[in-house]
Order: C-alpha cells, then sequence, then structure tokens
C-alpha cells in the first residue's frame, strides 16, 4: 500500500507554480528518493517515470521497496533557461526537509534519480549539495559541449541544449561547462550509479563512460552499469525489473 499527495513545492516569480507527486509506504520516517523526469529540458512531465513504463513498473516498484518518491516539477526550456531548473530542485529538497516529516518522509536522507535530461539535473545537483546521499543517473548527458557535436535530427542552432543554455556551446562555454556534471566532478561527491544503453542514439553512451572516469579520478564511489543494445528510454530492453533492481541495491547501500 502506498499513499499519494499533490503539493505545490515552489512559486517562483513570475512562473506558474511547481509542484510534486509524493508517494509514501505505509511506514514512518521512509528514506526519499527525488526524482527528474526526461524531456531534453523542453518536454516530458513528473507523472512519467520514462515513457511506455507503467507506474507499476516503476514509481510503485520503488515504493514497494521501502522509499518514499517525490517526482518533481521543474521549469522547461521554453520557461526559463538554465540554471533556473536547478534552482527548482533545491526548493523541491528545501521544501522535504521542512516539511517532509509530516508526509511520513525522513528528509536526512536523500538520493536524487533522474532519466535522460532528468540524470543531468540529478548530477549538478547532487554535485552542488552536501545533503544528498547518492545519485541514480540513468543515460544523461554529461558533456553539453559533446552533446552540441552529437546531431541526430535537430538543426544545430536549435539543440535541445542550446534551447536550454540559451545558444551553442560554443558560443555560450561558461554556460555549457555549468551545466556539464562532467566538469563539476569534485573529490567531496556523493557516490553514484549510472546505467546507460550502449545503443542509445539520443545521448551515446560515451557520455556515462568518460563521466565515470572523471568519478573515479577523483575518487569518488561510482558504479558504471552498460546495458548491452539498450536505447534511449531502454527501448530495445524487454524486462527493465533487473535495472531497478541494480538501482535500488545502490540505494539500499547509500541510505545506510
Amino acid at each position: 500500500m502506498l499513499s499519494f499527495a499533490e503539493v505545490d513545492v515552489a512559486q517562483p516569480d513570475g512562473f506558474r507554480p511547481l509542484s510534486i507527486d509524493l508517494r509514501t509506504p505505509d511506514v514512518g520516517g521512509a528514506p526519499v528518493i527525488v526524482f527528474l523526469h526526461g524531456g531534453g529540458w523542453c518536454r516530458g512531465s513528473r507523472k512519467v517515470f520514462t515513457p511506455g513504463m507503467s507506474d507499476a513498473e516503476s514509481f510503485e516498484l520503488i515504493v514497494a521497496a521501502g522509499y518514499a518518491v517525490a517526482s518533481c516539477e521543474y521549469r522547461l526550456s521554453g520557461e526559463a533557461r538554465f540554471p533556473a531548473q536547478l534552482d527548482d530542485v533545491d526548493a523541491a529538497i528545501d521544501w522535504l526537509h521542512t516539511h517532509g516529516a509530516e508526509y511520513g518522509v525522513d528528509p536526512t536522507r536523500v538520493v536524487l534519480w533522474g532519466v535522460s535530461a532528468g540524470a543531468t539535473l540529478a548530477s549538478l545537483v547532487g554535485l552542488r549539495r552536501s545533503d544528498v546521499r547518492g545519485v541514480v543517473d540513468w543515460f544523461g548527458p554529461a558533456d553539453i559541449a559533446a552533446m552540441a557535436d552529437h546531431e541526430t535530427r535537430e538543426v544545430p542552432d536549435h539543440t535541445r541544449e542550446a534551447q536550454w543554455i540559451g545558444g551553442r556551446a560554443a558560443e555560450r562555454p561558461e554556460a555549457a561547462r555549468a551545466a556539464s556534471p562532467l566538469s563539476q566532478v569534485h573529490r567531496k561527491a556523493p557516490p553514484f550509479h549510472i546505467s546507460h544503453g550502449t545503443a542509445d542514439a539520443l545521448v551515446p553512451f560515451a557520455q556515462s563512460e568518460v563521466f565515470a572516469e572523471a568519478l573515479r579520478a577523483a575518487d569518488v564511489d561510482v558504479e558504471l552499469v552498460p546495458v548491452e543494445g539498450g536505447g534511449h528510454f531502454w527501448r530495445n530492453v524487454s524486462d527493465t525489473r533487473p535495472l531497478f533492481d541494480a538501482a535500488l541495491q545502490f540505494v539500499h547501500r547509500v541510505m545506510r
């Protein structure tokens, strides 16, 4: 059994209220996973874990393991550019610290879990806060400048990355660096669990390889799980349960 609450957690000046969907198990003081959806920073919803994956296969699976899940809204790139999204995630975590206990959540035990663009946000927030126990990064872009060289079907001046940081990476190198988890690695970073499909055509597997290498070089606890033949949002992966199990094993370890 789980409890569900939809709560407004922030009101940025001049913008819409931002909400979280908070799912909690029927136990008090549950550790909390702050979830950040994908969608290239320009689309997506806190209601969806990944496209094609049901709540029973995702959110409810995590709650059944004994964790609360706060699925967060953040401003999309059509509303606000980087770093506004990091401020939105900070606001959600700060709300949990202030009000989480009222909903049966232990705000002292927080792990960030993001997919795709949400994984980039989870990594950046985890790298800049000291109250995060760990980060689960599913196929997130780690190097925005390198992503600018990886064109798919998009016009170069209008990539998702360019929309997010306000221009091409070559023209906004400082913003591109600040928006790249690879450039923010430091020795006091929390542990990371990174999982990525080797056949991802939207975010190359190399993005996670170089990020994991940088974390290891800084003596950060990091797990890299290659998913052979897996595409973006786990396309071509017939059973995602083992991926959840691996991530939850990591969460169990860092939440102790």
